[in-house]
């Protein structure tokens, strides 16, 4: 069965515009022409074709991996309604999971709320990618409107590393 990886993709709205889905991996490069690339993929648990987040992994052209992190979906609340609604309970195979088994017409991952994902997504590509997030949601905006907005000037403290 099909984890419907490109709508579950989808639904999170990432706002990269150089970006593919191979298989069930999304692969970025939120800073066109740098040598580092964004991989995510759905992070297994212990049981057989059972997914319990996501793994975000920062992958540079001659170095492979240069860090990762595990999101579960427990900790970030994409299945707490649904769980709550069927009455799963904490460590049970199914609670905070989704399997690659479905409703007809319905993807593996029904009920997910994916905007804590989302949110932990934008944290984390925001140490890696600074401002990548922020220049891709402004160019897709500029593209929709007729007029351009302006974009208030940045700080001085917002762009220095704090020491």
């Amino acid at each position: 069965m099909s984890l419907q990886a490109a709508e579950f993709y989808t639904e999170l709205c990432l706002p990269f515009h150089v970006h593919t889905i191979v298989g069930n991996t999304y692969f970025a490069a939120p800073v066109p022409g740098m040598p580092v690339r964004l991989r995510i993929d759905f992070s297994g648990t212990i049981h057989a074709d059972t997914y319990g987040g996501l793994r975000l992994a920062v992958v540079h052209q001659d170095r492979g991996e240069i860090d990762a992190v595990a999101l579960s979906f427990v900790d970030h609340g994409t299945f707490h309604r649904r769980d709550e609604a069927t009455n799963t309970r904490p460590n049970t195979k199914q609670y905070g999971t989704f399997d690659k088994h479905h409703r007809p017409g319905q993807p593996p991952w029904e009920g997910a709320v994916t905007i804590g994902l989302r949110d932990a997504i934008e944290q984390y590509t925001a140490v890696w990618f600074p401002g990548a997030w922020k220049a891709s949601e402004r160019s897709r905006a500029a593209g929709r409107t007729a007029q351009r907005a302006p974009v208030p000037p940045a700080s001085r403290n917002a762009s220095r590393p704090t020491r």
